[in-house]
Formats: structure tokens, sequence, C-alpha cells
């Protein structure tokens, strides 16, 4: 029995969308009529790839084995993610904002490249992630005994000179926290045109510039006994061995809190006209917290899954997860477009939208798909069917 790459690739990326998260679970699977369907086997007799074919596509990329002739291209993969946000755009946008962070696939054997990360207290990867809004445009495994910000220039420059060649005049913003602030990454960003606003990490100096507004937000907390924010900014320029090689604009929120001190800083290229300190804290750098809800749904997708004793395979496996996280991303896109389910995680549209109960019936020439009377969200199921279809 033949099975196109295609075929297992679907097979995978389907899987792991409808919450099937390991191999073995395609032993049942590979039977299903209807995920055969779904996969693109034509011939509904014929069972899909088991779960050692699926072995040797996936954990064998690039090894000289002659059971696992099957790799992949990481330029590729990375270039079609980009272009897929490019092609989802109706109209050209005048600015876009990319976000970039990190965070930690804990490994609990012997894989390949693994360290103890002391943040996090275990045995873990540090995969890196450039998110548009919703749309991923990098996912990068990496080693955790590097600094945050490890191979994130490289990764930006490639995705911005994309983005440039399609859209050349479309404004760039850059955003991250402290573990971004870095000189390179900064200076390259403005010497390239584009914006960027970093968290840069608190210390005793910078607490001593903003001594007077703390002191007035203690003051407005002792009165009022609620939180008192006071903004300010200011011109700044670190001052060890590897420190900016230029003044920079920093805006400082003095806040205190529960009775105690709680100040922030953020570093940026945009000029206060427009962005002046309060919003630029409050409604630009606050908002990247949105990305944290595009990490968590890659590991509602099993991102985390980094069990191969390769990182080329786990960065298959991280590729496979963010595939499917770029299809279910879709589908909210185009077919939840202005339902109750428009803003709704993964995970909430899985479990209200695609796992539902159904009885099968295959004949010769169809796959009868009978579904419940009392599934409760039948209006919306039809709302999202015709919205696809348009």
């Amino acid at each position: 029995m033949e099975h196109s790459v295609l075929e297992m690739l679907s097979q995978r990326v389907y899987g792991l969308a409808l919450g099937y998260e390991d191999l073995n679970d395609h032993e049942q699977l590979r039977t299903d009529p209807v995920f055969g369907v779904l996969a693109g086997r034509e011939e509904g007799s014929q069972a899909l790839a088991g779960k050692s074919t699926l072995n040797r596509m996936e954990l064998g990329a690039g090894q000289p084995d002659r059971y696992k002739k099957i790799t992949f291209w990481k330029g590729a993969i990375e270039e079609l993610l980009v272009k897929v946000f490019l092609e989802s755009q109706a109209t050209i946008p005048e600015q876009i904002i990319l976000d970039v962070d990190t965070t930690d696939l804990p490994l609990h054997g012997k894989q390949e490249g693994r360290f103890f990360h002391g943040y996090y207290d275990e045995y873990c990867y540090l995969p890196l992630y450039i998110f548009c809004g919703e749309h991923v445009l990098c996912a990068r495994l990496r080693e955790s005994n590097h600094d945050a910000s490890f191979g994130s220039l490289a990764e930006i420059q490639r995705i911005v000179v994309q983005i440039r060649e399609a859209w050349p005049e479309v404004k760039i913003i850059l955003r991250g926290d402290s573990g971004f602030c870095r000189n390179e990454l900064m200076s390259w960003c403005e010497a390239n045109g584009v914006d960027y606003v970093f968290g840069l990490a608190r210390n005793q100096r910078l607490r001593r510039i903003i001594g007077s507004q703390m002191w007035e937000a203690t003051q407005q907390w002792q009165t009022t006994g609620k939180p008192a924010r006071v903004f300010t900014e200011f011109e700044y320029r670190t001052k060890t061995k590897k420190g900016w090689d230029r003044e920079r604009r920093v805006a400082a929120k003095a806040e205190h809190i529960d009775g105690k001190e709680n100040p922030r800083f953020v570093v940026t290229s945009l000029r206060s006209e427009p962005w002046p300190a309060p919003s630029l804290y409050e409604e630009l750098y606050c908002a990247r917290g949105d990305m944290e809800n595009r990490i968590k749904e890659q590991f509602s997708l099993f991102a985390d899954r980094v069990s191969a004793k390769t990182m080329r395979a786990n960065q298959m496996r991280l590729y496979l997860s963010v595939m499917a996280y770029v299809l279910v991303s879709g589908l909210r896109r185009l077919g939840l477009k202005a339902t109750e389910l428009a803003q709704a995680q993964v995970s909430t549209i899985r479990t209200q939208l695609l796992k539902i109960g159904a009885q099968i019936r295959v004949t010769v020439r169809k796959v009868w798909i009978s579904m419940a009377s009392s599934y409760p969200w039948q209006d919306l199921y039809r709302q999202v069917w015709a919205n696809l279809r348009c």
C-alpha cells in the first residue's frame, strides 16, 4: 500500500487539530471513513498510514536511514508561514505589529540539546515565536542555554524582507518584552526603518530617575487608597560594556499598588507626538499580552510534544502543530467571522464544532454523515458552513 507525503501530512495536521496528539491514535483513525475523506484518501476501502509509517516520516527527517527518506526544508516552511499571512489580507495595511516572544517546552528524556533552565527550573527547549495578530510567522525551536533574544534578529530580518517585497510602504512595529531589549536588535531596526517598543528591565539607576514620579504616585495611593500611576519619559543609555551605542527614548510608569511600588519601563523608537508615554505603555505595549493567548493555543495543539531524539525531528513536530494552528486560525478568521466564536480559543472551537458525535454510513458512491438533532450548536454550524462556502 502506498501513502503520499501529502496524505500523511494531512493525517498528522488534521489529527492534531482534532485533539489526537500521539501517533498511536492513528491506529484507530486510519480506518475511520470520515478521517479518510478528510486526509484525501479517495478509495474509502483502503486504510490510511499507520503509526509506524507516520513515525518514519516524522522522526526520520534528514537521517541517513534507508527507511527514513523523507526530509523537510526549514526555509520553505518559514517562507510559507509569511506567505499565508500576506495572502490573508484583503487590502494592504498601513501598519502591522510583529510580536516576538519565547516560551518553554519541558523535556523529560535525553533529547538532543537538552539544558537545565534556571528560570523555568526544568530541562527544556526555548522556542522563538513571532506573530502578527493571530497569524504565526515563525516557530523556531532552540536550545535553552541561550539568551531569550538568541537568533531573533535573523528571523526578524527574514520576515521583514519578505513582507516588504510584497508591501514596500507598510509601517512595521516590533514589540517584545525585556528579553529582546538588545542593542543589536534595536540598532538594526533603526537602520532599516522598523520601529520598536521593548520592555526594559528595572534597575536602581532607572528607579532613581523616576524618584519624584514614584513619590507622587505614593502620595496619591495614600490619599485615595487606590492604585496610582504617574507616567514620565526621558532619554537613557545603558553604561555596561555591552550597552547601547546611543541614547534612546524610555517611557516609565511609576505605580504604587497594594502598598508597594510597581515601576515599569519601555524603550522605543516611536516619537512622543503620536505616542505619549501613557498610551505608549497602556495601549501599545500592554496589548502584546494577546500574544500569550496565541502561544497557549500552540499547547492546545500539542506543540510541547518534543519527545523525539533529535532537535530536527522535534522541529518537524513543532511545524506540524503550527500548521494545525494555521488551519484552525483560518477557520476562525473565515468561517467564524461575525459569530459567537469569532474570538474563541482553539480548544473551544474543537469542542463545539469539530468533535461532534455522528452516525456514519458508507455506500458505494458516498459517505453519509447523520448528525444528532440534539446537537446544541446547529445554527452556528450552519453559519460556519455558509461562511466557508462563500
